[in-house]
């Protein structure tokens, strides 16, 4: 993933917002709509691409446009700021692999005290019965 050829592909939208701002709100277009092609994009190679898109389906639109948007501050360069730190933190989170687990075998120690527990948990079962005469 090659981030500042990524940060050179995004459109930006500014909108109007809602919320905090009082009449404020209703002249200024805060609310940014950040939008990332991710099947034409140059930043990424042809198995990030794959797995971009299998990774993030669900966020997508049918063209394979990722579509983000900011509107928790008042200040659009603010919101611009935030919204391209969101979007690097979702590629970083959906590009990573996790690491095969290997499967291991309990240790020696792990073995007998597990059938030690088991043994006195049997004795105290077997001493609560009526004592046979």
């Amino acid at each position: 993933m090659n981030t500042s050829v990524i940060i050179n592909e995004l459109k930006f939208k500014a909108i109007r917002s809602s919320g905090s701002g009082g009449q404020h709100v209703n002249k200024v277009s805060s609310k940014i709509e950040l939008t990332l092609d991710i099947m034409t994009s140059t930043g990424f190679t042809d198995d990030e691409r794959l797995r971009l898109n299998q990774k993030l389906s669900s966020r997508l639109t049918k063209s394979g446009v990722l579509v983000l948007q900011c509107d928790d501050s008042r200040s659009q360069h603010r919101n611009k700021e935030l919204v391209i730190k969101r979007l690097l933190d979702i590629l970083k989170a959906s590009l990573h692999i996790p690491k095969k687990r290997k499967r291991t075998k309990p240790s020696k120690g792990a073995i007998k005290k597990r059938l030690d527990n088991k043994q006195k948990h049997s004795l105290k079962k077997a001493n609560r019965k009526k004592p046979s005469l």
